[in-house]
């Protein structure tokens, strides 16, 4: 059975919508080490909520899918890049990202305010920690998500 998760993307920099258009994207710029370590143990199928942070309000609006497993961010290496890491190399990439591509948006957009309150979410990362860009979700979690957001069984 595949893992699920939650991913933060600030709307203004990359929405659903551009999702959407494109597709499949890569998941780069990832600068925190728990992050990192979290897009490390994905694997190609699992399933991933999509985060619009920065926004008002904050929440769930759509549903992606990892499609290719963790793999050196060539950001990190590029001086010109505003994810440029001096210390990373070829032998030590320090960074990763992944793959994901486009599965639907939400029928109904699910704010964080809802999340918090919604009876089974109390140990959800993203009530707890709301920093981090990329959260690992349970499976119970991303179906009661699931069906705030009007869907019918995940």
């Amino acid at each position: 059975m595949s893992r699920c998760w939650l991913m933060k993307s600030e709307p203004n920099t990359y929405s659903i919508d551009d999702l959407a258009r494109d597709g499949r994207t890569h998941w780069d710029g990832v600068r925190n080490y728990q992050a990192r370590n979290l897009m490390r143990e994905m694997e190609v199928g699992d399933r991933v909520l999509f985060y619009h942070s920065n926004a008002n309000p904050p929440g769930i609006v759509g549903l992606a899918r990892v499609v290719k497993e963790a793999y050196p961010d060539p950001s990190a290496r590029d001086p010109h890049s505003h994810y440029y890491d001096e210390k990373a190399t070829p032998e030590d990439p320090r960074w990763y990202m992944v793959d994901i591509e486009y599965v639907e948006r939400l029928p109904e957009f699910v704010p964080l305010a809802e999340l918090k309150e919604a009876e089974g979410l109390g140990d959800m990362v993203v009530n707890r920690r709301s920093r981090l860009s990329v959260q690992p979700v349970t499976p119970d979690e991303y179906e009661i998500v699931y069906r705030m957001g009007g869907k019918d069984g995940a």
